[in-house]
């Protein structure tokens, strides 16, 4: 085989292979209401450090019955309304998305287990182009709205592929 062959190989073979979305999940942290609650959520800042536009599509873990991509949507004279967001999240190339209180948001709905100040819960995000990625997010239930949000803490933290 001569180098050239080698070369236009490897050229050939670098221009078949599809370019993803590069996902990022910082500062994630999830909560309840208290020991009892049947409900609760996750939060976290979803970068795309990759050249390709991805949407989160889906959402899973074994502390809930059923896990939903949610957000709230404002009804008028002041009422908000929480809702499934099927179609999922758009995360552009080179962007964020940010999941926060009182807007997107990973809902856990039918709590397996209570979730316990400073335990971790175990999240598969699913993206349309970058696949399935597990979090290992830690419960923060005494964390404030949007405390550290968008500092860049944690970047990549508890995120793998």
């Amino acid at each position: 085989m001569t180098l050239k062959t080698l070369f236009a190989g490897a050229v050939a073979l670098s221009l078949a292979t599809p370019v993803f979305a590069e996902i990022v999940v910082k500062d994630p942290y999830a909560r309840s209401s208290g020991p009892t609650a049947k409900a609760g959520a996750a939060f976290m800042v979803i970068e795309n450090t990759g050249p390709e536009d991805d949407r989160l599509i889906a959402a899973s873990s074994e502390i809930a019955v059923r896990v939903e991509l949610h957000t709230h949507k404002d009804m008028g004279e002041g009422v908000m309304r929480m809702m499934e967001v099927k179609e999922g999240f758009a995360v552009p190339a080179g962007g964020t998305h940010m999941l926060q209180r009182g807007g997107d948001h990973v809902m856990f709905m039918g709590l397996t287990g209570p979730m316990e100040q400073g335990k971790t819960v175990a999240v598969t995000l699913t993206f349309e182009k970058a696949g399935e990625m597990v979090v290992e997010i830690p419960v923060d239930l005494e964390r404030k709205p949007m405390h550290g949000m968008g500092h860049g803490m944690g970047a990549g933290m508890g995120a793998t592929n």
